[in-house]
């Protein structure tokens, strides 16, 4: 279940330019999550990807352990949305925050935000 192989990540340059045009959002301080119900030709529920700003950090090295963490931060805590939906979503997760930040925060607030992508899904 803790799982976030190939077929779960959001690949689709198609898909991710659709995403930001047409997709609704949900936020959590400093998380951003971008979502679009889609349907996908294999049986994956959710295909997820990770940004981070380059704006905000130049250094590569800043922006892909926040993404790792991010990642992490997802795989631990999908099942929350997993055992709550049934329609298929493209989903992205845009960290909007400035400083660098600790696993335990952004842990705490991805279980928030994925939280905050269930009611507003199950509400349209």
């Amino acid at each position: 279940m803790f799982t976030y192989n190939k077929k779960e990540k959001l690949k689709s340059k198609k898909l991710i330019e659709q995403l930001f045009a047409e997709g609704q959002s949900v936020s959590a301080y400093p998380l951003k999550l971008i979502y679009l119900p889609v349907d996908f030709d294999d049986s994956i529920l959710l295909k997820a990807g990770v940004t981070v700003s380059k704006r905000k950090f130049k250094n590569a090295v800043d922006r892909n352990r926040i993404k790792r963490l991010m990642r992490e931060a997802y795989r631990l805590n999908k099942a929350v949305i997993f055992n709550n939906i049934t329609t298929q979503y493209a989903l992205m997760i845009l960290y909007i925050g400035n400083d660098g930040i600790t696993f335990e925060v952004l842990d705490t607030k991805m279980k928030v935000l994925l939280n905050k992508f269930l009611n507003a899904s199950s509400n349209n």
